[in-house]
């Protein structure tokens, strides 16, 4: 796992903040999926993901109109249902514009 490289700012961010269902279900391999079928579409920027109890994935895209587009991807319409059906007890999403940001790394 590491940091997503993202270009300098202007770009969006999705925040998905969930809580899951018990057991796997497909949840895992799904997942896996839909990360690599994002990295595909037009104006992706990278992914960044971590759960512990409360998982929080936020991917990174150039303009709203990839946002809209990567919503209404055929396969991950598929995952949006059955993340509703069976692998999420509730989650919320956030859509915001990134204005500015920094980094540190240790030499």
């Amino acid at each position: 796992m590491s940091i997503a490289p993202t270009p300098q700012p202007p770009y969006y961010a999705v925040i998905f903040t969930s809580l899951r269902t018990e057991g796997d279900n497909g949840y895992g391999q799904m997942a896996e999926a839909m990360v690599r079928l994002a990295a595909t579409q037009p104006g992706f920027l990278g992914i960044e993901s971590a759960r512990d109890g409360l998982g929080i994935t936020v991917s990174y895209w150039e303009s709203l109109e990839a946002i809209a587009a990567w919503k209404q991807n055929s396969a991950h319409l598929v995952a949006q249902q059955r993340g509703r059906a069976e692998w999420y007890a509730n989650f919320k999403v956030r859509i915001c514009h990134v204005e500015r940001d920094y980094a540190f790394e240790k030499q």
